[in-house]
């Protein structure tokens, strides 16, 4: 049974892509009929930009544009433009974050699957947006960029409920640590949420100094999904240095988690739930 709320169903669907999953989920409040078949075609949009983007960037397939660029047999002068502009954006948050967040891997080779996801969710929004869908919620392996509301309401003058985000205990996930909730018309316009650590993949991230992680797990509301989302990595591999300068700079909201289960939280997290 799917969840309704005042009347709107919320519907459905995952795939799997860039080695996770990713579910879409829309608020509908026309047929049944009307919905499934709006969510489909959604979530076939939303499978094709993640599939085509997978193709290029993933180091774990021989033959894709990044593998060969990590081999050598390809130089980024001579690269896709998608390879480049990417490797662009990567670039200036490596500037911005006081190179917490880097493109490139301790042996010089290029890997940007630390941005390509959120690239991904963020051209998946566009998307839905051209389909007409203005009340979902997608999330990407834990990453949420929402849309709407869950509840939409006709009135202009009542404030739409907000999407619900949690944040699981990375030592025991079948605990929240927190929740977030995630509006486009809430005041600061707070549509995503990202977490980066080590509690799901291992030690992946490349420390600042190389040295090991304060954080085994951060999280980052913001504005957009690609801020959120390379702002968890950079606070992971830059510390509580890194933290300071992202909160600073870029208003955003932060929940970390030590080593030892201690918790570093900004007054957005502290009051969320």
């Amino acid at each position: 049974m799917q969840p309704t709320f005042n009347g709107e169903q919320l519907r459905a669907r995952t795939f799997r892509s860039m080695g996770t999953v990713v579910s879409l989920t829309v608020a509908s409040g026309t047929s049944a009929q009307t919905g499934v078949d709006e969510l489909q075609s959604a979530v076939d949009v939303v499978g094709e930009i993640f599939t085509q983007l997978d193709l290029t960037f993933s180091l774990y397939r021989e033959g894709s544009e990044a593998s060969r660029l990590a081999r050598g047999e390809l130089t980024l002068a001579y690269a896709s433009e998608p390879m480049q502009e990417l490797y662009a954006v990567a670039s200036e948050w490596r500037v911005e974050t006081e190179c917490a967040f880097t493109a490139e891997r301790p042996d010089g080779a290029l890997d940007l699957s630390g941005i390509v996801k959120a690239h991904a969710m963020r051209e998946a929004a566009l998307s839905l947006g051209a389909l007409g869908l203005h009340n979902w919620c997608l999330n990407a392996g834990g990453d949420v960029l929402v849309s709407g509301s869950p509840e939409p309401v006709d009135s202009g003058f009542e404030e739409p409920n907000p999407w619900l985000a949690g944040i699981v205990d990375p030592f025991d996930h079948r605990k929240l640590l927190s929740t977030y909730r995630l509006s486009a018309s809430a005041e600061r316009g707070v549509r995503a949420l990202a977490t980066s650590g080590s509690a799901e993949r291992g030690e992946h991230i490349w420390t600042v100094g190389a040295v090991r992680p304060e954080f085994v797990q951060v999280s980052v509301a913001a504005q957009d999904i690609v801020t959120a989302d390379v702002l968890a990595t950079a606070i992971v591999a830059g510390g509580p240095q890194t933290l300071d300068h992202a909160v600073e700079k870029w208003g955003v909201d932060v929940l970390a988690v030590g080593r030892t289960g201690t918790l570093l939280a900004t007054p957005g997290f502290r009051n969320a739930g």
